[in-house]
């Protein structure tokens, strides 16, 4: 599960991958719990993230992780940008971004989420 969580370089920039592609509600969970502890270690509004989504499972424990992990995690995320979202519940994306209180915008390829997340 290691490299599911890295840091990438994209145009000069530093940017966390969360690849969830294909994962089991279960490995979302497990995944996204690792997550927060990685993120407070960098600067404060400085960590760019692609959450790339595409082909995974979700269940309410994992959904529920997801939530929690970007509130706790705001204070450390500059920006932050979705792939594969469709296969999240839509009410749920609605509520992430009120419970959160942050943008998350869907792109439908890695490479357009990466340009977005290196534009300053």
């Amino acid at each position: 599960m290691d490299n599911r969580v890295r840091f990438i370089a994209h145009q000069g920039k530093r940017i966390l991958l969360l690849d969830l592609s294909n994962c089991s509600a279960a490995e979302v969970e497990k995944i996204i719990r690792g997550v927060p502890e990685l993120v407070t270690t960098q600067l404060r509004g400085s960590v760019l993230i692609l959450s790339d989504f595409t082909g995974a499972s979700f269940d309410q424990d994992a959904l529920r992780c997801m939530k929690e992990a970007a509130v706790f995690d705001k204070p450390y995320v500059k920006k932050s940008a979705w792939v594969g979202a469709e296969s999240l519940p839509k009410v749920f994306s609605e509520n992430m971004r009120s419970f959160a209180r942050r943008d998350f915008p869907v792109f439908d390829t890695r490479q357009e989420a990466l340009t977005w997340l290196a534009q300053d």
